[in-house]
């Protein structure tokens, strides 16, 4: 119970980083915001911040789904 709890806290925290750093990084190519980002995701992966809010909206989905079974 508890660890279904703390895993989507930890959802929400990588939603929440995941938010700062799309409004937070610069790349090298993009004029705007949106491009960075998905520039970012491309060559970072899960380290950008892109990947970082669909990884915790993940967990918050798995850590309800693991209360429903």
């Amino acid at each position: 119970m508890i660890l279904k709890l703390l895993f989507i806290l930890f959802g929400v925290v990588l939603v929440l980083w995941g938010i700062y750093r799309m409004k937070t990084d610069d790349a090298f190519v993009g004029k705007n915001q949106t491009r960075k980002n998905l520039f970012n995701l491309l060559i970072l992966g899960q380290a950008s911040g892109i990947g970082q809010l669909l990884s915790g909206i993940l967990c918050i989905i798995l850590g309800i789904v693991a209360f429903i079974i």
